[in-house]
């Protein structure tokens, strides 16, 4: 279990300990009210439970994370429904290559996007239009140029992004990237 898991764990114990009502008892029941919004589960959980908003953000995010299709067979899925369908064949030619790169690249689907990591994340891949995948780099050593773009308000966590619309976006160029990133995540 790595230190994110172990946190997430504790909490939700804390959470029964205080409310005398066990983590999942707590997520059968947000979701038994048909709530369509996060704010909406958290308002109810804090206004008729007098729970923390901490604890009802983190009960509310995971009777969002349970409601969203997803499939144990492809578990990134999800990040290509809703018109962003022609984006998968793009994302999995980019996965390919970074698992090429070693037994320690790994994967982790989170609900709008997935993370590779290997010690260190050194890319996320986010589908963020029905036409664009945008690739999360983090190059501390080289400066932005071109298609390799300062990340800007996509996500801080990164220093570039590389907007990809078609396979040809896919070259030598975006995969040595790739590569350098994943060299530099140790």
């Amino acid at each position: 279990m790595d230190k994110m898991e172990a946190g997430r764990a504790t909490f939700e114990r804390n959470i029964e300990m205080q409310t005398g009502r066990s983590f999942p008892d707590w997520v059968s029941l947000v979701a038994s009210q048909g709530f369509a919004k996060h704010g909406q589960m958290t308002d109810w959980l804090k206004i008729a439970h007098g729970l923390t908003h901490a604890q009802a953000n983190h009960i509310a995010k995971r009777v969002t994370a349970d409601a969203a299709p997803r499939s144990l067979e492809d578990p990134v899925v999800h990040l290509f429904i809703g018109g962003k369908e022609g984006l998968r064949p793009l994302y999995d030619q980019i996965a390919a290559e970074a698992l090429r790169f070693g037994t320690d690249v790994e994967i982790a689907p989170k609900k709008h996007n997935a993370s590779f990591r290997r010690r260190k994340q050194f890319a996320l891949l986010q589908p963020t239009t029905r036409t664009r995948l945008d690739v999360g780099l983090i190059l501390k050593k080289k400066a932005p140029q071109g298609r390799l773009e300062p990340s800007g308000s996509f996500n801080t966590m990164f220093t570039h992004r590389i907007k990809i619309s078609s396979g040809a976006d896919i070259d030598a160029e975006v995969l040595a990237w790739l590569r350098e990133a994943y060299d530099e995540a140790v």
